[in-house]
């Protein structure tokens, strides 16, 4: 997620276009009617996911890093995946494999048993600086459908992140809609994407079935909305705005914006939180869904917050 930060908001082209739009609302207009809140939400917050499985210790996106997370006994992972030359769908972030792998080019021009050979831990180094995970057995590129196989109890966030104009873009979604119900894993799966288009067909496919996150252009109208005061207006499809808590000096978790989030059902999510006094003052504003790169710091805000529960 933290690479698409710089795209998070295109202010000057696109808020200009909503900021246009909402302006000729009319005050008088009733209120919107809430969305209910998916099944996905219904345990208890907050949830802490694993961003990539906790790319900060291990090599993001792999068996290794999941399994770590289970070990810190965080409640899931925050994913994303992309489509092969063969039309399977991976567990990875980048178009590319050269940042991660000791491969080189577009995932989508690789077949999955290509890319099943490469070391996703060749690039990876702990604190010391050591690539410990060269060569490792369990650093290789996962499939969704591995995914969810490998762990049934995990809650999985996932981002598709083809573009919808590519080919692998126009297939993705309806991919992920069948895999996750191959698995029966409707309730426990949250889909989104950066890209509007994206999000749109899969709820179109979905049919209201499996929980959506929201586009940059959603949470971008939501925002504008909010410092207009015209919630009354806003209509918004997703479930959930997941957010870094800052953009461009823009503050995106104020308790205001984060009280109206939950009025409107829209369950606030956070990403790139790597500081257990950060995780507590979000969950005390009222933040579901927390995303950090280290699992350690989730258990530890865990412990902190039954500590509290207790006392």
């Amino acid at each position: 997620m933290k690479h698409i930060k710089k795209n998070f908001f295109n202010l000057s082209i696109t808020s200009m276009g909503i900021l246009s739009s909402l302006l000729l609302l009319k005050r008088n207009q009733k209120p919107n009617m809430l969305k209910d809140i998916p099944y996905f939400f219904n345990g208890p917050a907050p949830y802490i996911f694993a961003h990539r499985g906790g790319m900060s210790v291990r090599p993001e996106q792999t068996q290794l890093a999941f399994d770590n997370a289970v070990d810190y006994g965080l409640d899931g992972f925050e994913t994303d995946v992309r489509l092969t030359k063969d039309e399977e769908l991976i567990v990875f972030h980048d178009a590319t494999v050269d940042r991660t792998t000791n491969g080189s080019g577009k995932v989508c021009d690789y077949t999955l048993k290509e890319l099943k050979k490469l070391d996703a831990g060749f690039h990876f180094t702990d604190i010391n600086g050591r690539h410990i995970y060269r060569g490792h057995q369990q650093a290789k590129i996962l499939t969704f459908d591995e995914l969810l196989e490998m762990y049934p109890s995990k809650y999985i966030n996932v981002d598709l992140k083809d573009a919808p104009s590519s080919y692998e873009g126009s297939i993705a979604p309806k991919k992920m809609y069948n895999i996750i119900k191959h698995h029966h894993a409707e309730k426990r799966v949250l889909v989104t994407s950066f890209h509007k288009e994206q999000n749109e067909r899969f709820r179109a496919i979905s049919n209201g079935e499996i929980a959506t996150g929201a586009s940059q252009h959603e949470v971008t109208e939501g925002v504008i909305k909010f410092i207009l005061r015209l919630g009354y207006h806003y209509h918004p499809q997703a479930d959930t705005f997941q957010m870094p808590i800052k953009f461009k000096g823009i503050p995106l978790s104020s308790t205001h914006f984060i009280q109206w989030l939950n009025l409107l059902n829209i369950v606030p999510g956070y990403y790139g939180i790597n500081s257990v006094d950060l995780m507590y003052d979000l969950y005390q504003k009222g933040v579901h869904t927390i995303v950090t790169d280290r699992p350690d710091l989730g258990k530890q805000f865990k412990s902190l917050l039954k500590q509290h529960t207790l006392s």
